[in-house]
């Protein structure tokens, strides 16, 4: 397969670019750390608790949009047996996890002066409840890294023409390099950039889908060979309940 030169441009910008503004950021979280005599540690994960709230918002939104949530929206809208009623059950639940967080855990969790979601647990049932929990943690946000390092790896293998394990290497040297230069600011600030470049190729590229020659109606689409029910989905009353259990679940992660 040819390379793709303007691809390659593009994908070199756009790591030159997270790079950077990883870089920027440890500037910036350094002199923080000196002006408000901060701790290390409490710098690192927490920003010394001055992350404003327009930062905050993007890379809350960041943390949790990426290629694998629009990915996986696609799929269950494409889907057969599933449809955009069924996809959109993500969204939903995270929509209310934010809401619902905000709400009855920022507050008391900030006043209280904690460093991690776990610490009322600690506080409350102890060491080894918590090390079980923070295990769960720690094993789940393994899988969520690697969803991530595995669309950005296929982006890069398509484009560059490279080993998928080789461009998964790449896009986890990037991350690390700037998480241990600037700790939470250098996360916030890149996920800012990402958030953008993500809002803008999405309104570039869908023109070019609409005019694809591979282009059709999604109802004359197939899966698995089989006709493509219609694409809104349906729910018949005996998996509302299913559903409903869905977001509950979505909402609590």
């Amino acid at each position: 397969m040819a390379v793709n030169i303007p691809g390659v441009i593009s994908m070199v910008a756009f790591y030159l670019l997270v790079l950077g503004v990883g870089i920027w950021a440890s500037f910036k979280s350094k002199r923080e750390e000196i002006r408000g005599g901060a701790a290390k540690m409490e710098m690192a994960l927490l920003g010394n608790r001055n992350i404003n709230k327009v930062v905050g918002v993007f890379t809350m939104t960041a943390t949790w949009i990426g290629g694998g949530s629009f990915i996986g929206i696609t799929e269950a809208v494409y889907n057969s047996s599933g449809g955009l009623i069924w996809a959109v059950r993500f969204p939903i639940g995270t929509v209310l996890g934010f809401i619902l967080g905000g709400i009855f855990f920022a507050g008391p969790m900030r006043d209280r002066k904690y460093v991690t979601m776990l610490d009322p647990f600690h506080i409350k049932y102890g060491k080894i409840p918590t090390m079980i929990f923070s295990v769960v943690t720690l094993l789940s946000d393994i899988v969520w890294v690697t969803t991530s390092l595995l669309s950005l790896g296929a982006t890069m293998s398509v484009i560059l023409d490279l080993s998928f394990s080789l461009c998964i290497w790449i896009s986890a040297a990037v991350a690390i390099v700037y998480t241990l230069l600037g700790g939470l600011y250098s996360v916030a600030y890149t996920d800012i950039i990402q958030l953008i470049l993500m809002f803008v190729s999405l309104c570039v590229f869908f023109p070019f889908v609409l005019m694809s020659p591979t282009h059709s109606d999604i109802t004359q689409t197939f899966w698995n060979n089989t006709v493509q029910a219609p694409w809104a989905g349906n729910m018949p009353a005996h998996k509302v309940w299913i559903w409903i259990d869905s977001v509950c679940l979505l909402t609590g992660t």
